[in-house]
């Protein structure tokens, strides 16, 4: 059942928060090479008491207007290392968690005593606890310096999304202080029939490599992301 657009209100979404009404799906990240599962990115999805699972394209640009996003994405985060703490409690393989920041979240005053707050309340270990960011946050590159700098020192990784799609990510590799990059999906989806989208892939590849950069290719999936448990991957 699709949700009609004037559902998705701030009053439906402060109910939502209330009631517990989000949930989080795990998109598994495997190593090319190996075959192994190396993380998981955490993906939002509202569980609509009358409408059932909503997409969070239809509901994450309300909660970014009106402001919601920050506890919204609050509730992401910790959930996603309490998950990830669960899994490993449960003698799964050790992991990494990603979660993707909105440009509200990531200059809210308190955001780096938050991201201490949840490490310490969860016990996560924050160098499994990876954030991702686009460079359309960056609107104020010396702010963004500094977050991202504690972060690094706090032991968070931070990853460049959607590489590629911008027009001055080499600049931010430079000067930003990123772990890895995730390159955009369009560039993926592809890369296999258009030989231009083929060679820039493999040069984004080579470049990341030799700024010693880790890379994630958006978009190498088959179906619908699963829903993972804290037991198994289904």
């Amino acid at each position: 059942m699709n949700c009609p657009s004037q559902a998705v209100t701030v009053s439906a979404l402060k109910k939502a928060l209330i009631n517990e009404e989000f949930l989080l799906y795990y998109q598994p990240k495997v190593d090319l090479t190996s075959g192994k599962l190396i993380g998981a990115e955490a993906l939002i999805r509202w569980d609509h008491p009358e409408y059932g699972i909503i997409n969070p394209g239809e509901f994450i640009p309300m909660a970014e207007e009106s402001g919601l996003i920050v506890s919204i994405g609050k509730w992401v985060l910790s959930n996603a290392c309490r998950q990830l703490v669960e899994w490993e409690n449960g003698m799964l393989e050790s992991i990494s968690i990603s979660v993707n920041l909105s440009v509200r979240q990531l200059y809210q005053p308190d955001f780096l005593k938050m991201i201490r707050l949840i490490i310490d309340e969860t016990g996560v270990n924050p160098e499994k606890l990876e954030l991702e960011i686009t460079e359309s946050m960056m609107i104020d590159s010396e702010a963004a310096c500094i977050i991202l700098n504690e972060l690094k020192n706090i032991g968070v990784y931070i990853s460049l999304d959607d590489f590629g799609k911008g027009y001055s990510s080499l600049h931010y590799l430079k000067e930003l202080p990123f772990d890895k990059i995730k390159i955009d999906q369009s560039f993926i989806q592809q890369c296999t029939r258009d030989l231009n989208d083929a060679t820039l892939v493999k040069t984004m590849i080579v470049m990341a490599h030799q700024l010693n950069f880790q890379v994630v290719a958006e978009g190498v999936e088959k179906g619908r992301p699963c829903c993972l448990s804290s037991k198994e991957f289904v």
